[in-house]
C-alpha cells in the first residue's frame, strides 16, 4: 500500500499499521519493492527515493546529505525509527543519523560503500584522450558521450542528467567520520561476496563504530537475496528488542 509523508513530499510503500518502526532506503537504480520480503510483518515504510522508479529526480544534484534533509520531516520525533539502508540508501541513512541523532533509533546497513579501501583508479586512457580532444574542440560532444557510455560503469551509463551528476558526486564520498560519531546501535549485515561494497569495507567500518555489530551472510552478494533478507530481519528484531551490542 502506498502512503505519503511530510505533506506528500515523501512517497513510500507502507507495511503494517500504527507508528512506523522501520524506514527502509533502497539502493542506486533500485526501488522500494526491494524490501517486500524484509519488511513483511513489521510496521514499516519503504521509501521511494527521488530520481528512481516513478519519482521525479531532485531539482538539483543532491548529495546523500540533501536526501537526508529531504527525508527528515517524514521521521516521527516521538517514535524515532530504525533506518534500514541498502547501498546508496545506506549512505543517506548514515548522513541522516550523524546530523540528527535524536531522530534515529538505530541503523541496519547492508552493502553500503562507506569508504574506499584503495585509491580510486584514474579514467581509462582512451576516455581521457577523447575528453582532451573535446576540450580543445576537435571532437563533438556526441563522441564524448559515446566514450562516457563505453568506459563508464553500468550505473553511470544508465544515469542521465541530474542523476548522473548525483552519482559522480556520491561515489567519492567517505562516511567513516560520520560513522565514528554515531551513538546509536549500528547493525552491519553483509554479503560474504559483495563486490560493490566488499566485506573488508564493513570490517573497516566496524572498527570505528562506537556501538556496532557485523553479521556476515555466507554466499550472499550485494542484492537482497533470501539469505541476506533473513540476516536483515534478524538484525531488525535485535534492534526492536533493544538487545545489547
Amino acid at each position: 500500500m502506498l502512503a505519503s509523508y511530510a505533506d506528500g513530499s515523501v512517497i513510500a510503500e507502507r507495511f503494517g499499521s500504527g507508528p512506523v518502526d522501520i524506514i527502509a532506503l533502497h539502493g542506486w537504480g533500485r526501488n522500494a519493492s526491494d524490501f517486500q520480503s524484509v519488511l513483511e510483518g513489521y510496521s514499516a515504510a519503504a521509501v521511494q527515493l527521488p530520481g528512481f522508479g516513478v519519482v521525479d529526480p531532485p531539482p538539483t544534484a543532491w548529495r546523500p546529505a540533501d536526501y537526508a534533509r529531504w527525508l527528515l520531516p517524514a521521521l516521527d520525533e516521538e517514535n524515532p525509527p530504525i533506518l534500514l539502508g541498502h547501498s546508496f540508501g545506506g549512505r543517506i541513512a548514515v548522513r541522516l543519523a550523524a546530523a540528527y541523532p535524536s531522530r534515529v533509533r538505530a541503523l541496519v546497513l547492508t552493502g553500503v560503500p562507506m569508504t574506499k579501501l584503495h585509491p580510486a583508479k584514474g579514467p581509462d586512457p582512451r576516455y581521457a584522450f577523447i575528453r582532451f580532444l573535446r576540450s580543445v574542440g576537435l571532437v563533438p560532444e556526441s563522441q564524448l558521450e559515446q566514450a562516457r557510455r563505453r568506459f563508464g560503469s553500468a550505473d553511470y551509463r544508465h544515469a542521465e542528467g541530474v542523476m548522473r551528476e548525483i552519482l559522480v558526486h556520491t561515489v567519492g564520498e567517505d562516511y567513516l567520520d560520520d560513522a565514528s560519531g554515531l551513538d546509536m546501535p549500528v547493525e552491519l549485515v553483509w554479503g560474504e561476496f559483495d563486490k560493490p561494497a566488499p566485506l573488508d569495507v564493513a570490517k573497516k567500518t566496524l572498527e570505528v563504530l562506537p556501538k556496532g555489530r557485523l553479521s556476515v551472510v555466507p554466499n550472499s552478494e550485494h542484492l537482497l537475496d533470501e539469505t541476506l533478507v533473513a540476516g536483515l530481519r534478524a538484525a531488525i528484531d535485535r534492534r526492536l528488542n533493544n538487545e545489547e551490542m
